[in-house]
């Protein structure tokens, strides 16, 4: 779950990356309008043999899960399918099968910006009536982000929130806001290293980078109901601003229009950086790497505000189970789907995994806070976390907004150019081109 993502490259060691990383199911098949065929609508609702679909499991804890659940549901067993570790290819592996109607991909595990693509296609099971999943202990931001047209259609597995990492033995206290940390990028060069980095290649981590950082200064990228671009406005130029501004100070250092999850690390890793944007998976690695400089001398804070006093915004990382709605046994993919969501599943998920629960009581735990210290700043990341845009036109949208920013924050097009180009962009993108 990450950038999109760190989202699904580190699966292994982010919590939530989980976005990007742990798993999504694909929706299931009902008698609604809004998804599927009436012949997919009408049919298998029972239950039956089924099969999970995800992305490899790196980090060893879905199959587990399977055989838990199989050795209490002989006649209802679940069969892994794995895709390969990379989110495009698992995105279009998924598209091939549904436009197949592929009835043996039952349950799915889906990055959630992949949600509404899917939903608005009529692939997904929506989860209302017979269907309808108790999301009351699960954290609000990773329901919303698998909500489409005010319908669910996937359940919340694993979720993901942007973290600051920062050199504690330099700074003693976090700062609260951009300014604030910017004001003491001076401690950065006296120390003779780099102040601020987070992930500005251009890729999908630039689009949650950026986004990050419209939403912290009160701007947005679309309309609530993702069918008008609104990135040229005030507010979304002082979030892109922040970044071009800090990249002309030279307190974001030239190289970073490099940096994707793993550059950045290996440079905070290395002590050459006073503060870090990144996923929760760089907490365990800068802890045990042994070539980790700072394993006693970093600490993790919530992302800096825009100094109105609130958290900075992070984009929201995760996955999702869905059900397709070509399963001939969709009673038994959505009861699959609650399990997966079960304390027992998320908690062996977070301890052996790394992967970011979705159910809000575990991140008050004291023992899994002693084990993880900084599940209390990754709660509130996500509790204030944005979802990337949700529009069934995400890959458009995702290209608009990278192309532009990147022009941004290399000094080749000005703020203002780039947010009126990436205003067309988006507009052109929601319109489906036309």
């Amino acid at each position: 779950m990450f950038g999109t993502s760190r989202l699904s490259r580190k699966a292994t060691h982010s919590l939530a990356l989980a976005a990007s990383s742990i798993l999504v199911l694909a929706a299931c098949g009902g008698g609604n309008d809004s998804g599927g065929s009436g012949d997919a609508a009408a049919a298998g609702n029972s239950t039956g043999p089924i099969t999970y679909v995800q992305g490899k499991d790196n980090s060893n804890i879905v199959q587990p899960a399977v055989d838990k659940w199989n050795a209490a549901h002989p006649d209802e067993k679940v069969t892994l399918k794995e895709q390969t570790d990379q989110a495009d290819q698992q995105h279009d592996d998924l598209v091939q099968n549904f436009q197949a109607k592929n009835a043996d991909y039952d349950v799915v595990s889906v990055d959630n910006i992949w949600t509404s693509e899917f939903a608005a296609k009529g692939w997904l099971q929506p989860l209302t009536g017979e269907f309808a999943l108790d999301t009351s202990g699960l954290l609000p931001a990773t329901v919303t982000a698998e909500t489409y047209n005010k319908t669910l259609y996937a359940g919340p597995t694993s979720s993901d929130g942007g973290l600051l990492y920062y050199r504690k033995d330099l700074v003693p206290t976090p700062p609260k806001s951009w300014d604030e940390m910017m004001s003491m990028c001076s401690i950065a060069k006296q120390n003779g290293i780099d102040c601020y980095a987070g992930q500005y290649s251009q890729y999908e981590g630039l689009t949650v980078n950026v986004a990050e950082a419209i939403n912290t200064f009160g701007g947005s990228v679309l309309s609530e109901d993702g069918k008008k671009a609104t990135v040229d406005t005030p507010e979304a130029k002082k979030g892109l601003d922040a970044l071009v501004q800090g990249f002309k100070d030279g307190n974001i250092p030239k190289q970073a229009t490099t940096y994707q999850e793993e550059q950045g690390r290996q440079s905070f890793e290395d002590g050459k950086l006073l503060f870090l944007r990144n996923w929760p998976y760089v907490y365990s690695l800068a802890k045990t790497d042994g070539s980790s400089t700072v394993k006693d001398t970093f600490g993790v804070a919530v992302l800096p505000g825009g100094g109105d006093g609130k958290p900075g915004a992070s984009s929201l990382g995760g996955h999702a189970a869905a059900v397709s709605v070509y399963s001939d046994h969709k009673k038994t993919a959505f009861e699959f789907v609650k399990f997966l969501q079960s304390e027992e599943i998320q908690k062996d998920w977070l301890t052996k995994g790394s992967a970011a629960p979705v159910i809000a009581s575990l991140y008050d735990d004291p023992a899994l806070v002693e084990q993880f210290p900084y599940l209390p700043e990754l709660k509130t990341s996500i509790e204030n976390a944005v979802p990337r845009p949700v529009t069934p036109f995400y890959p458009a949208v995702t290209k608009a907004i990278q192309d532009n920013a990147f022009a941004a924050v290399s000094g080749s097009k000005t703020t203002d150019a780039a947010l009126k180009d990436m205003q067309a962009s988006l507009q052109n993108a929601i319109s489906g081109g036309k």
